[in-house]
């Protein structure tokens, strides 16, 4: 049996006599190629392949294009389809993904990046991860030592939704549910499909004035028309096809928790698109609080390079998270951490074989390297904000809780990157200044020195 999987699209050592090759047209020394050279992409091809193992369909994209696809889009915080045209326009991005020829349309359509990190899943993309740690141990940018000594800390990687309300809640919930038996044909006996938006409208007028209990009244109304809305389709669906009752047997458990949740409420429904939003709050003084996922992270306290990175849900005590990140750190560097440094949030935390160090601490910090060690616990936040920044944690834009988990393992990726390439950069810089170093060396010496000429 013949396995549809990614088609295989090496490049021949023959030249093609009307084109020029990539490796003709760009800087050798630029940091993309080098960078480029000293990842193993066969990793990629060997484990991704095993997940394509249907016999029919169209060949998948090569899996180097892909993984190379993704590390770009992360590392310089682009969409998918912001990646693709700059791809198209990019000789260092083809050469990076493996093109052999400069290319002038588009390798995949943007919708294949979605359908191939669905496909790989989570462990798919912290191989990702686990091949920036080893470029990292391989070019000296990281120490082995550096990986037994980690600084671990949580944040809030916040969802792509608006400020949740309960009249926006009501709001689209009426719109969905009427949408969907629409499309069902599940007749009712009133859409709302009027009235509803004008009572949010009068909710944000009411609220701009700062008429609080006309706000109130109209928020009230929004969820008499979600309740009536909810109770005339389970009448009408009582008794229909199991497809249909199928259909909408998660939206109407969505709109049951908006009907039913109160202020103190657990496990609040904040978005409709979006139900596994949790509210966080971190005790900041200008966003007090959050709406998205917790996510774990762990860098090496000396580089700041990323070891480890992973969604957390359901908003656990940051000391639970601890042994969890430091298996995934230990995973995927192959070093076990033998010293981990976290804030006061981890207090009463305990590793077997882990000595454990929490800002603030005095006993036990009886060494100069302890001491500065600990000083560097708070790098970790430069580089959280780093990764909001100039990454793709600010917003997650991932569908489902599978998307904050593959989100937040690619971002760490991605910055990695970004220290790969600056590190690349460096070394770069640092050959060319002993280069002129050495010329002007060879210059001064020829100057006090000089060749006398022979004379007959």
């Amino acid at each position: 049996m013949v396995f549809m999987g990614p088609r295989d699209e090496r490049q021949t050592p023959q030249s093609d006599l009307f084109r020029s090759e990539l490796v003709n047209l760009i800087n050798p020394d630029h940091p993309l190629v080098k960078l480029a050279r000293r990842i193993d992409w066969s990793v990629f091809e060997r484990e991704w392949s095993e997940l394509f193992a249907s016999p029919t369909g169209r060949p998948a994209a090569p899996p180097r294009l892909i993984a190379g696809l993704l590390y770009l889009q992360h590392a310089y915080n682009l969409s998918d389809e912001a990646v693709l045209e700059r791809w198209v326009e990019n000789p260092y991005y083809q050469h990076f993904c493996g093109e052999q020829y400069f290319q002038h349309e588009l390798p995949i359509d943007p919708s294949s990046l979605t359908r191939w990190r669905q496909r790989i899943g989570e462990e798919g993309v912290e191989l990702l991860l686990a091949q920036t740690v080893e470029v990292a141990k391989r070019t000296g940018v990281v120490k082995r030592q550096s990986l037994e000594r980690v600084t671990v800390d949580t944040t809030v990687q916040e969802k792509a939704i608006t400020y949740p309300t309960d009249a926006k809640l009501y709001a689209r919930g009426i719109k969905n549910l009427t949408k969907l038996a629409r499309q069902q044909g599940v007749p009712l006996r009133q859409s709302y499909a009027r009235k509803a938006p004008e009572a949010l409208l009068m909710v944000n007028r009411y609220a701009k004035a700062k008429q609080m209990k006309r706000k109130r009244r109209m928020t009230k109304r929004l969820k008499t028309y979600l309740g009536r809305v909810t109770r005339d389709i389970e009448r009408k669906i009582d008794g229909a096809p199991e497809s249909t009752q199928a259909a909408f047997r998660e939206p109407l458990h969505r709109a049951h928790r908006a009907l039913n949740q109160t202020r103190r409420s657990k496990n609040k429904l904040l978005s409709w698109h979006a139900p596994e939003v949790e509210v966080i709050g971190k005790g900041k003084v200008a966003k007090p609080w959050e709406f998205g996922v917790k996510v774990s992270v762990a860098v090496t306290n000396r580089e700041s390079f990323v070891v480890g990175c992973r969604s957390m849900p359901k908003n656990p005590f940051d000391g639970h998270t601890l042994a969890e990140t430091l298996e995934q750190t230990e995973i995927l560097s192959g070093v076990a951490p033998k010293r981990c440094y976290v804030d006061r949030g981890y207090q009463g935390a305990a590793i077997p074989d882990v000595q454990i160090l929490r800002s603030g601490q005095k006993r036990g910090v009886n060494t100069r390297t302890l001491k500065r060690e600990l000083k560097r616990r708070s790098a970790i936040e430069a580089v959280i904000g780093h990764m909001k920044t100039d990454g793709r944690m600010d917003r997650c834009r991932l569908k489902g809780a599978l998307g904050d988990a593959l989100n937040a393992v690619l971002v760490a990726a991605g910055h990695n990157i970004r220290l790969l390439l600056r590190a690349m950069a460096a070394l770069l810089r640092r050959i060319l200044g002993r280069l002129l170093d050495a010329s002007k060396l060879g210059i001064r010496n020829q100057d006090r020195n000089p060749v006398m000429p022979v004379t007959a």
